[in-house]
């Protein structure tokens, strides 16, 4: 039975014991009564009143255990017998009073289940049984189960079947009424129980209203009618009373009065207060551990919470200067903002004067312009005469030089003729001196003879003089052809050589057309047909680190054209550097060289230039040539890698060089005017170099390296190169006419040499023969005379070719006089001219330069006041950025702090101290933690601290109180007990008195057992006897005098007895039954209830006294299949 709540009766016919504070949760769902209070004696003095609350009127049983419908039965208020014959339903009634009033099954010793209560419940549960057995494995099966349970339960009788329903209703009157505005006068407690044994409640009213459908509701009711339907002093079923009657075990008896009295139920209340008062105590000595353990922590949090005191000291200050320091960034804005407005009020008023200085400037460069243009006006006059006289001169230099050369041929045979002349003086001086000695020896020779060898000394003569003659005309000849010979073999060797640069032209265009063939898929074979190996080759070494930095090169490769008409300025420029590789370091050079002596072929070795590798192009602005019109080398080009341009500026110097495609725009800029600012040289579009005073044409036609059409190079080279192998072809076919003509001329030379010799012969022989007569001096002298004579001719015609050749050669010297006289006038006046035009140039040069300063000093104060007007503009936007920040300032700092605070620190210090305040408090959070959860975890631990101390505290007081009290309820407990072990012996012996009977009770506590003695007849004269040794009948009296001091001493609204008399005899019973009678008329506000097969027609009439008979059962009724106890557990609703 569930526990009950506390309640207490009013009722001053008898004193209900009061509850026990504290209970304990069994398992057999019973209350523990401690009864502090004594039952008065006068519960035995007759009382008239009928009992008001607690007592049953009326029990109703459908479909419980073998009936389909039993009752109502209406009880009296005070005795009711319940006769009928085994099988009538008596004990039906009992197992439903005690099923209904909440009890469990096992109490009934009818079954341990609910479910065996419902009428035809346990066949059906085998029935469900069955069917889940044969359906587990089998889902057709169990659907058809369901239809089955789901057709069964359309019958309106299926409900009936498979359930059973108890209704009880108890008297609510007077006084000590159960909620008399809801129930009324009476409780209805209907109880349904379904075939699987869940039960359910409904509490109605007088009216038949429901009320509640809780169990504790019910608990609650019998509480306060102190209903205890698990007592059985106040409902003795069949079983418990054959147990009770034939019982014979001290212990057993000892047991019935203590559960009777309820005393066991008060022993195992104490039993278990006391062990929860151990447990108790336990958690309170481990709570005093876990207290102190707390209290540390509480300690701790605490210390952690004063020290974050000083934190949040810190955390104020820090707020108070984010305060300050909101304000003083606004102070801070407005203090900048002012010097920006002072700053544009004076720029403002100084715009003027740049206005005026650019205005005053131009001006100056407005007359500089013109005086610069008058002066290039008359330089270009002055130029213009210089050019006129310019083919004047040359032609008188070309004069002058023909001149010279006729005046030098002119004095050449001057000279020959004096030697001739001297060399025949000589000759004449030789024969006059030889005619003399011949002369002065003729006397030893005789006349005949002398006239003879004269004869013959002039014919010898005369072909020696023919000898001569054609010797001089071979030698003539000879010369002549020579001339020739000479002529032809100079043109030859100029052919020679004009074949040879062509050849070497023709050479070179022919490589370069294969390497511009082979540049079409590649290009570095453009600069030389070994470069991709050496490319590849310094690629692979750079891969294996031999390199410190990978070398760059050719250096062709890393640079482009943005005009593509300078390719050949640019090439003649940078000529070799085209080719060459740079280097960062010298490791690297010595790596390169011998890759370049592997791959080069002799000769064609690129050129290796180191230097430091810098990533950025250097700043040559201060130093650059700078033209409006035209680029200069650095800016013409586009380079890959900025080391490359470095190079260039470092070996070439191209930020210097100008480069301008018109040959006569180049001659303007660089000869004829001082050249621009920073210019060294300047290259034309042909290639040609020009210098400040030097024109240097060039050697190349195209581009070699940098043309970006390499098609078109292709097509004008092969141009080219059939142009050379015509040239060379014409070349040699002259060289072979020359060369054809030249041994012809060789072989009349040769002839001619020939026939000179045999002349020469000839005349050596004259000459003998002349020298053998020279012993006919006769003839000698006559010979000799004649050459003598002829000498003198030959000098009278040398001198007079010399005074010829001296005129000519005078007549010579005077034109050629003349003509260096007038290219001296040229000479002289082109000098004029330019020394007139040196002024000219310097003015000019003077005027440039005041044009260029007028310009950059108006460009200067243009910039100024651009600058100015860029410096006004900023500062203006500046302030409206100021201002604007100056409100987001405000608007923020009103935001963080609405009070405008004056502050006199600096925004850094003001965050240098809040950063300094920061780091010290986050250092402390990060020592001590954060601020909040410090609180948090110091409000947690005082919370917990303060209510384990207070749980402990309490459990020390409960502890203590509990320890009082238990000694003074234990004592009460003691008291109690003996005061009912007393009231028992009392009442047993008075009862057994009424048979002239005696005997007594002895309590055994300690053992727990009751020994009942009695002798039948007087008492005084016989010796107590054992119940042992007792009859059945005396056994029987002696038993029902000893429940019936039970009942003496215990509080029920009613009893219930299922065939208490079953062992009795007549006798017995009568006497019993009177006793009971006699009780229960003493006891008018109890209810009795006595179930009994007798037909009791033996009762007196009373009016208290009312007599139910059960009717007898159907033929054929089938009997309860009971189960025996333990067998299955109660089912819980």
């Amino acid at each position: 039975m569930a526990k009950r709540k506390e309640g207490s009766f009013s009722s001053p016919r008898f004193y209900k014991r009061p509850r026990q504070e504290f209970q304990e949760d069994s398992d057999d769902d019973t209350n523990g009564e401690d009864f502090s209070q004594q039952p008065s004696d006068s519960s035995f003095n007759s009382q008239l009143g009928s009992g008001e609350v607690g007592i049953i009127e009326s029990i109703q049983l459908k479909n419980f255990m073998c009936h389909s419908m039993l009752g109502p039965f209406k009880f009296g208020s005070n005795v009711n017998f319940i006769v009928g014959n085994n099988g009538s339903g008596k004990s039906a009634v009992v197992t439903a009073l005690i099923v209904g009033l909440g009890g469990k099954a096992i109490m009934t010793n009818r079954g341990s289940s609910l479910k065996v209560f419902v009428k035809d419940g346990e066949r059906l549960s085998q029935f469900l049984s069955f069917w889940e057995a044969i359906t587990e494995d089998n889902g057709v099966l169990r659907i058809v189960k369901l239809l089955y349970c789901l057709e069964l339960s359309s019958f309106p009788a299926f409900s009936e079947f498979c359930s059973a329903d108890v209704s009880i209703t108890l008297r609510n009157r007077g006084e000590d009424a159960f909620k008399p505005e809801l129930y009324g006068d009476t409780i209805t407690v209907n109880q349904h129980i379904n075939v699987e044994g869940h039960r359910s409640y409904k509490l109605k009213s007088s009216t038949g209203t429901l009320i509640s459908a809780k169990k504790e509701e019910l608990t609650a009711i019998l509480d306060h009618f102190n209903i205890q339907v698990d007592n059985p002093v106040s409902v003795l079923t069949q079983e418990m009373s054959k147990q009770f009657l034939q019982s014979k075990n001290e212990g057993d008896k000892y047991k019935f009065f203590m559960k009777a009295t309820q005393l066991e139920q008060m022993k195992g209340d104490y039993s278990y207060i006391m062990e929860t008062k151990a447990r108790t105590r336990d958690q309170v000595e481990q709570g005093g551990e876990f207290l102190e353990e707390l209290r540390k922590q509480y300690s701790e949090k605490e210390d952690r919470y004063k020290n974050m005191a000083f934190v949040s000291e810190m955390q104020n200050k820090l707020k108070e200067l984010q305060h300050q320091i909101a304000w003083a960034m606004v102070t801070e804005t407005e203090t900048e903002i002012k010097p920006i407005r002072d700053k544009i009020d004076v720029q403002e008023a100084s715009t003027e004067k740049f206005v005026r200085k650019v205005e005053e400037w131009q001006v100056k460069v407005n007359e500089a312009e013109k005086k610069h243009k008058c002066m290039q006006e008359k330089l270009e006059e002055i130029m213009e005469e210089a050019q006129t006289l310019a083919p004047t001169c040359v032609a008188l230099k070309m004069e002058v030089q023909k001149k010279k050369r006729e005046c030098n041929d002119a004095e050449s045979a001057y000279n020959r003729s004096q030697a001739e002349l001297k060399r025949l003086e000589k000759d004449d001086e030789q024969l006059c001196k030889k005619i003399k000695e011949i002369k002065s020896s003729t006397h030893e020779v005789s006349a005949p003879e002398e006239l003879e060898r004269e004869r013959k000394t002039e014919q010898l003569k005369d072909q020696l003089r023919e000898c001569h003659a054609q010797d001089e005309l071979i030698r003539e000849e000879i010369s002549q052809y020579q001339n020739t010979v000479r002529g032809y073999k100079e043109e030859c060797a100029g052919l020679q050589k004009k074949e040879r640069e062509l050849k070497a032209i023709l050479e070179s265009e022919q490589q370069q057309l294969r390497q511009l063939r082979e540049s079409r898929t590649n290009r570095l074979k453009r600069f030389g047909r070994y470069m991709p190996a050496l490319c590849d080759a310094v690629e692979k070494a750079s891969q294996q680190r031999k390199f410190k930095c990978k070398p760059i090169g050719p250096i062709g490769v890393f640079i482009h054209l943005k005009d593509a008409e300078l390719a050949l300025a640019v090439e003649s420029c940078l000529k070799g550097l085209c080719l060459a590789f740079c280097c960062d370091n010298h490791s690297d050079e010595r790596v390169l060289q011998t890759l370049m002596s592997q791959f080069c072929p002799a000769g064609h070795r690129p050129q290796i230039i180191v230097s430091t590798f810098w990533n950025n192009i250097y700043d040559v602005r201060q130093k650059a040539v700078d033209h409006p019109l035209y680029p200069s080398a650095l800016t013409a080009l586009e380079f890959d890698n900025a080391v490359v341009a470095n190079c260039l500026i470092d070996m070439r110097g191209i930020e210097t060089v100008l480069l301008i495609k018109n040959s006569m725009e180049a001659r303007k800029v660089m000869l004829m005017q001082r050249p621009p600012k920073n210019c060294r040289e300047a290259f034309t579009a042909e290639g040609d170099q020009l210098y400040h005073n030097r024109y240097y044409s060039s050697d190349f036609t195209t581009p070699r390296f940098l043309n970006r059409d390499v098609e078109a190079d292709i097509s004008n080279l092969e141009k080219e190169v059939e142009n050379k192998k015509s040239q060379l072809s014409s070349c040699q076919q002259q060289m072979s006419s020359i060369n054809n003509d030249i041994r012809k001329n060789q072989n009349i030379i040769s002839n001619h040499q020939l026939q000179q010799k045999q002349i020469q012969v000839t005349m050596r022989k004259i000459n003998l023969e002349i020298a053998d007569m020279e012993e006919q001096q006769s003839a000698i002298i006559s010979t000799l005379e004649d050459e003598a004579e002829e000498v003198k001719k030959r000098m009278e015609t040398v001198k007079k070719g010399i005074l010829q050749q001296k005129k000519e050669m005078e007549e010579g010297k005077h034109r050629l006089q003349e003509a260096e006289q007038k290219l001296a006038a040229i000479k002289d006046k082109i000098h004029q001219v330019e020394e007139e035009a040196g002024p000219v140039k310097d003015g000019l040069s003077q005027a440039d330069d005041d044009l260029e300063n007028s310009k950059n000093t108006m460009r200067h104060y243009e910039g100024k006041k651009k600058e100015h007007l860029e410096s006004i503009k900023k500062l203006k936007n500046h302030l409206a950025d100021r201002e604007s920040v100056l409100t987001e300032t405000i608007a923020k700092a009103s935001e963080i702090y609405p009070e405008r605070i004056e502050v006199n620190r600096t925004v850094k210090s003001l965050d240098t101290e809040m950063n300094r305040l920061r780091k010290r408090i986050n250092s402390e959070k990060e020592r001590t933690g954060d601020m909040e959860e410090i609180i948090r975890q110091l409000q947690e631990a005082k919370e917990k601290y303060r209510s384990a101390e207070s749980e402990v505290k309490n459990l020390k007081k409960f502890i203590k109180l509990l320890d009082e009290v238990m000694v003074q309820r234990y004592n009460t407990f003691l008291h109690f007990r003996r005061f009912l072990t007393m009231r028992c012996k009392h009442y047993f012996n008075s009862l057994l008195s009424q048979r002239s009977y005696s005997g007594k009770i002895v309590f055994d506590h300690k053992n727990e057992k009751l020994s009942i003695t009695v002798q039948p007849g007087e008492g005084n004269k016989a010796a107590l006897d054992d119940m042992k040794s007792l009859s059945g009948g005396e056994r029987s009296f002696s038993t029902v005098c000893f429940f019936l001091s039970l009942w003496s001493i215990a509080e029920s609204p009613f009893r219930c007895l299922d065939e208490f008399d079953v062992f009795m005899d007549m006798v017995n019973r009568r006497i019993a039954m009177d006793m009971m009678l006699k009780m229960a008329d003493s006891q008018r506000y109890r209810q009795f209830i006595f179930l009994t097969p007798q037909h009791m027609r033996s009762l007196p009439p009373s009016p208290i006294i009312r007599i139910l008979r059960m009717q007898d059962p159907e033929r054929g009724q089938s009997t309860l299949n009971f189960h025996h106890r333990g067998e299955e557990d109660e089912d819980e609703e």
